[in-house]
């Protein structure tokens, strides 16, 4: 099961076919603690040879070392892999912890330049927005993208974390590839408003965080007890204090699930959102992270993991019930602004 390669789906309205399942690469340099660039490396060579070919970075993720990481792998595999990164984190030199959010047309050439040389590259097949300023009109904002593509820096538009109004005004200045927020078991209020705009305007759904960061495979319970200090999972609501064993408490029905299918509950969690492109009518690419061959085997076997109507109605009520938020400071994501 672990050697099948993954099916495919197409970024927006005819772009690239992409494998139907990514690769979140951000924990490779960044964010989820000591990291191993060996297993790295050998995670992006077993994702390939397995159908993966969709990768995702951002210049924020390590203040760009995740992008140089990648940039030796995109370079050896430059016609078989489609390479997204982001925009919009700045990160001030006298403080590298802090982000601010910039859209702005300076910020963003400079971005994009800074991101091509260390991507090695000379064009950015998909170029997401990370974070919407909301000072700066988003027409404005994509505006200056849809320059990026006319000057051949860049190929497809994405966004993040955008409300569905938002969505319809930047499409209507360039078409919009992809939509990335985070969409799983435990967070599903893009379903509202932001999925069903994205299928009315021909758009690809890109979920991160698929597996509740890595909370849905059981593989920690509390984050500050569990997690290393450099793991910034011990800062969300979800993961610490009562919210943390009030949530594991919810899993159980993924456990029993994946017990039936003999799989891992991590692979009933990517399966569930797999299968949201038939429940939502729209094609949905989610890119699970992961620094080990053996997870990103095990997490490709999933896309052909395919759930009952009777089990998805047994997952059905899990969002509701999951205590905290999943950023301790929501006005940054498309729910605090819907």
């Amino acid at each position: 099961m672990t050697n099948g390669r993954t099916a495919t789906a197409v970024l927006g309205d005819g772009g690239p076919e992409v494998g139907v399942q990514g690769l979140g690469c951000m924990g490779m340099s960044f964010a989820y603690g000591p990291v191993d660039a060996d297993a790295s490396r050998a995670t992006l060579e077993r994702a390939l040879e397995l159908g993966v070919t969709l990768y995702d970075t951002a210049d924020a993720y390590g203040a760009g070392e995740n992008e140089r990481f990648l940039s030796p792998f995109f370079r050896a595999h430059r016609d078989e892999v489609v390479i997204a990164t982001k925009f919009a984190l700045s990160i001030p030199a006298d403080d590298p912890t802090r982000r601010i959010i910039r859209n702005d047309e300076p910020y963003i050439r400079q971005a994009v330049e800074a991101s091509l040389k260390r991507l090695d590259v000379d064009v950015i097949d998909l170029y997401y927005m990370h974070r919407r300023d909301v000072t700066v009109p988003i027409e404005d904002t994509v505006g200056v993208m849809a320059d990026l593509v006319r000057e051949g820096k860049v190929k497809q538009l994405g966004l993040s974390e955008v409300t569905a109004d938002e969505l319809r005004a930047a499409h209507a200045v360039h078409p919009i590839a992809a939509v990335q927020s985070e969409w799983s078991l435990f967070s599903r209020d893009i379903e509202a408003r932001v999925v069903p705009a994205a299928r009315e305007l021909g758009v690809t759904l890109v979920p991160y965080s698929p597996l509740g960061r890595g909370f849905l495979t059981g593989s920690f319970v509390h984050a500050e007890k569990d997690l290393t200090d450099g793991d910034f999972r011990r800062q969300q609501p979800r993961f610490t204090g009562d919210n943390a064993a009030a949530n594991a408490a919810l899993l159980a029905p993924v456990r029993a699930i994946a017990e039936a299918h003999g799989a891992t509950p991590g692979q009933v969690a990517l399966a569930w959102v797999h299968q949201q492109a038939a429940v939502h009518g729209l094609p949905v690419v989610p890119i699970p992270g992961t620094r080990k061959p053996s997870r990103v085997e095990e997490n490709t076997a999933a896309t052909r993991i395919v759930l009952t109507d009777a089990e998805l109605a047994r997952l059905e009520p899990i969002a509701a019930k999951v205590a905290g938020n999943r950023y301790a400071d929501m006005t940054f994501t498309s729910a605090g602004r819907e």
